[in-house]
């Protein structure tokens, strides 16, 4: 299987199966000198973990990381720092229930990879998917960690959840504050009340639903990316579809930027206090022409329903029969909950390649 790395300076590569006995990855290119242990990944993976409310898989998860390599302690270092060699990264499964997959072995679930990873291998773990399960996504966190500590202290990935189904929150009602007291990685406390409503009867039904993602990053500075080949906005939006059940991506004003004209599209320019540039709209989301902005950039990520439901839906067994299947086992009722920390890990990949880039390129950040 080809494909599983990311990343052209700073480079991930993530391994394992949601039914494995561990999962991980390798990340290779990171600059040696930066203080990094456990303690600097697992708040990450904390958040998001199962089964920390009801409204996530019930799987019971601690995804504890452990460094196999790639960093180095002595009396000459305050603790443990990179080396510029390859980090390895590694998360044990400790609650699998793959008997619960068992009647579904040879039927294709609809909306799933089953029948796709069948027709390209000949060959897949049905257990949970496998590969292709949402599970992967926990290495992707542990590398966004540290991604983070190679972008610095100066630039803040902060994701959301702005719509849950067809219920999306009240804008003038923002908080990020409150985003951390709630299930939902919410800004508008009222909608959160009423996600967990409409969570609690979608998933009594044994149905799913989807939602949307919101990802803001501030302090990137203006010239990271190229054009044509390597624009940012192109690898942020690349980077985000490869998260599981992600259907679409929106930079800035996105789809609705095809009903604005151009004198409400345009980001018009003035000089601030300072005399620096800035500019009086962000419709682009923080990149013209593949090139960051020096604005916040803005994305946003839509995922689908969690393919996993328990009511019956109609398929193939890979000998072709006609057959039902539901599905049963431990699973989101809405994935996009934690789907939002896997985004701000996927922004901060994407960043931290885009700065080695620049830096490459320019000798400047």
């Amino acid at each position: 299987m080809s494909h599983n790395t990311f990343g052209h300076l700073f480079r991930l590569t993530t391994w394992g199966e949601s039914h494995g006995p561990a999962l991980g990855a390798v990340i290779d290119g990171c600059p040696p000198g930066l203080a990094l242990s456990e303690a600097d990944i697992q708040p990450y993976l904390d958040k998001r973990r199962p089964g920390t409310s009801r409204h996530v898989t019930q799987r019971r998860e601690a995804d504890e990381v452990r460094i196999l390599s790639g960093t180095f302690e002595d009396e000459r270092t305050p603790g443990p720092v990179t080396t510029g060699s390859p980090i390895s990264l590694m998360i044990e499964n400790t609650d699998q229930r793959s008997k619960d997959y068992s009647d579904i072995r040879d039927r294709w679930r609809p909306g799933h990879a089953d029948f796709t990873y069948d027709m390209k291998y000949g060959v897949r773990d049905y257990r949970g998917g496998g590969r292709s399960s949402a599970r992967e996504t926990a290495a992707r966190v542990a590398a966004g960690a540290i991604a983070r500590k190679v972008l610095g202290d100066g630039i803040s990935i902060r994701a959301v959840l702005v719509q849950i189904g067809p219920r999306a929150i009240d804008r003038t009602a923002w908080d990020w504050a409150a985003v951390e007291q709630n299930d939902f990685f919410c800004p508008d406390p009222g909608t959160a009340a009423r996600w967990a409503e409409d969570l609690d009867e979608i998933r009594k039904a044994g149905s799913s639903v989807g939602a949307m993602v919101e990802c803001h990053v501030s302090g990137v500075p203006a010239g990271w990316g190229a054009p044509v080949y390597g624009k940012l906005d192109a690898d942020l939006a690349s980077a985000m579809m490869s998260i599981n059940a992600a259907k679409g991506v929106e930079i800035g004003a996105g789809m609705e930027a095809a009903a604005m004209r151009g004198e409400d599209a345009a980001d018009e320019m003035r000089l601030d206090a300072d005399g620096k540039p800035a500019f009086s709209s962000n419709h682009n989301g923080g990149v013209l022409g593949g090139i960051s902005t020096g604005q916040d950039l803005v994305v946003r990520l839509a995922i689908k329903p969690t393919s996993s439901i328990r009511i019956e839906k109609q398929t193939l067994t890979r000998s072709l029969e006609e057959v039902a299947v539901s599905t049963k086992g431990r699973h989101d009722p809405c994935v996009g909950i934690r789907a939002v920390p896997v985004a701000e890990a996927m922004a901060a990949l994407v960043l931290a390649d885009h700065k080695l880039r620049a830096l490459a390129q320019n000798a400047t950040p």
